[in-house]
């Protein structure tokens, strides 16, 4: 008998979808009620505006034409996200135009809070067995440089025709859920942000980042508090090795 390849179901649970699962339903609507996002609503409603945005980063989208496009293709899936609606080129350009920031930035800690409160370990089952046989608080220190557009954005000058930002985060490996953040310019160095990533790291704590984020005195503070921390060095960089 010939043996037929078993194809796995197709589950429902796409990454928007899981990703607005974690959004408490009356978080959105009481935000919006206290930054006056709810009052430029109209017929797109705040948390549809939340839904389009967090697309639009997962995908990578690159104008409002894509955006709404790909939303109005998926309008049946998309209606079952709390009955999000697809927006259109003219609502989305306002809605980015006319309702403040300040909604966007408490939801992200205001999420981030539920979620360290509701799930402190969530993740902790699905760490690999060598960093479950570690009983410390292990932290990871990077960088990502978000592009911007130059004409808009003359505080994010980067470059002489580019403009970006550069987003300073520490993951805490038990949860993968962030502990501090700093959003700056991209013109500065990494290791400008050290001190304070790591101003609330714990004796006993391990900590983690690349070679950009070296900083000898920085290191040395570290050390002295008790914080073991695990780098790369600089390239070219002249050292004498101690004891193997």
């Amino acid at each position: 008998m010939q043996n037929k390849k078993t194809r796995p179901a197709r589950s429902n649970l796409t990454v928007l979808r899981q990703i607005c699962n974690h959004i408490p339903p009356h978080l959105v609507p009481q935000l919006a009620r206290d930054t006056g996002a709810g009052d430029k609503a109209r017929s797109f409603r705040p948390w549809s505006h939340v839904v389009a945005m967090i697309y639009a980063q997962l995908t990578r989208c690159l104008g409002l034409n894509d955006v709404c496009d790909s939303l109005g293709l998926h309008s049946g899936p998309l209606s079952a996200l709390r009955d999000a609606k697809a927006p259109s080129r003219n609502g989305l350009s306002y809605a980015n135009k006319v309702r403040p920031a300040a909604m966007a930035e408490k939801l992200f800690w205001s999420v981030l809070e539920h979620l360290q409160k509701t799930l402190p370990q969530y993740q902790r089952g699905k760490l690999p067995k060598t960093l479950r046989r570690f009983r410390r608080s292990i932290q990871i220190i990077d960088s990502t440089t978000i592009e911007l557009v130059a004409n808009s954005m003359d505080w994010a000058k980067h470059r002489r025709r580019k403009a970006a930002a550069k987003t300073h985060m520490r993951l805490d490996m038990e949860s993968l859920l962030p502990r501090f953040a700093i959003v700056d310019t991209a013109k500065h160095n990494d290791a400008r942000c050290a001190w304070e990533l790591c101003a609330g790291l714990k004796d006993g704590g391990i900590v983690i980042f690349d070679r950009a984020y070296n900083d000898w005195k920085h290191l040395s503070e570290l050390s002295e508090r008790g914080v073991f921390w695990v780098g790369r060095e600089k390239k070219g960089m002249v050292f004498d090795l101690l004891y193997p």
